[in-house]
């Protein structure tokens, strides 16, 4: 990259990362790393301890036999399952709003379980098997949509979900996709290319949503890409540090130049001012993209307009906190406000709508 008053925008040396790396290890290890919440280690890393052990040594076979007769292994899915499902409180958004039927929450808590769980392995598994557990995983879709029972808890629970509501395996398999992407490529020269990786990460879930609904025609797809795009953009604003920490920078290399920041400037305590700049302009261009969401919401109706004002309005009220925050994102957490998150969804139901 170009020097930009003096300085230089650099990743992290091979060194840093080794160290990282190591402090993660320990920290794990010692029950002080990624957690659940009350100090154990997440039952995700625990689980992709165990799961490489009953890869076959071929790497063709999901499981090396008997996998349905460890009984420990089952259960520590079913731990990894209800901590995964404990995490949907913390989003930006409802993920299965009480004001939808039964049905509904339970298809969009089984989607949201298994891309958390793939975005999870892609985070937290040992580094050196995320590639391996990350085919596992696409395996195991292979085998729901061949008709076969899959190996993976997650995806077990996609199964009726995929069934009614007949979504198809494309935006599963891009999300698996992302994750792989997200172990080599730890940075985006432009923001284009930056939303050339929401193509992966992102909008493939706004399709299972529409199609979860019985909502999705080619109009719809296009506009929930945007509203999708914006989703994941915001959601990379919030974390910075925690992104940095794990030796990836989502913010666009392009702009960072533009304001002058360095590495020094990602890894301090609070936000320097080329910062904030850099993150106020990514806010944005998420809000204009989010716009296209009251298109979106507007030509909705039912269940599915319910859901998706939700998810549009937790994109709403983010900005809102950002804003509030003066894009200072590293120096406290930045949530949104459940007021705010509920004005604008009320909002968003009260505008007119257009036919389905």
């Amino acid at each position: 990259m170009r020097p930009v008053a003096g300085r230089r925008f650099r990743p992290p040396t091979p060194l840093k990362q080794r160290v990282f790396q190591f402090l993660t290890w320990w920290r794990a290890r010692k029950g002080h790393g990624r957690t659940a919440g009350d100090g154990r280690v997440s039952a995700v890393r625990k689980l992709s301890l165990d799961l490489p052990q009953w890869i076959s040594p071929d790497g063709k076979s999901a499981f090396a036999s008997p996998f349905y007769g460890n009984h420990e292994l089952v259960s520590l899915q079913e731990e990894c399952m209800r901590e995964i499902l404990s995490k949907a409180n913390r989003e930006n958004f409802p993920v299965g709003l009480r004001l939808l039927p039964r049905g509904y929450r339970e298809h969009l808590l089984a989607v949201y379980a298994f891309v958390r769980f793939v975005d999870d392995i892609g985070d937290e598994a040992e580094r050196g098997d995320r590639l391996r557990l990350l085919d596992l995983v696409e395996s195991d879709l292979i085998r729901l949509y061949g008709g076969s029972a899959p190996h993976l808890a997650p995806t077990r629970a996609l199964g009726r979900t995929v069934e009614a509501c007949s979504i198809p395996a494309e935006p599963f398999h891009r999300i698996v996709e992302a994750n792989r992407r997200d172990q080599s490529v730890t940075r985006y020269a432009t923001f284009d290319d930056l939303l050339g990786y929401c193509e992966l990460s992102a909008n493939p879930i706004g399709h299972i949503v529409l199609h979860l609904f019985g909502a999705a025609d080619r109009r719809r797809l296009l506009l929930a890409d945007h509203v999708c795009s914006a989703l994941q953009v915001i959601e990379h604003c919030q974390d910075v540090g925690e992104d940095y920490a794990r030796g990836r920078v989502y913010l666009p290399e392009q702009d960072l130049r533009r304001f002058g920041c360095t590495e020094d400037d990602l890894a301090a305590r609070t936000a320097s001012p080329g910062l904030r700049r850099v993150v106020a302009l990514q806010t944005g261009r998420a809000a204009r993209l989010l716009e296209r969401g009251r298109t979106l919401t507007a030509s909705l109706t039912g269940h599915a307009r319910v859901a998706v004002a939700g998810y549009v309005a937790g994109g709403q009220a983010t900005l809102s906190a950002l804003e509030r925050a003066g894009h200072d994102v590293l120096g406290h957490a930045v949530r949104p406000r459940r007021g705010r998150w509920l004005a604008a969804w009320l909002r968003l139901l009260a505008a007119r709508g257009g036919s389905r």
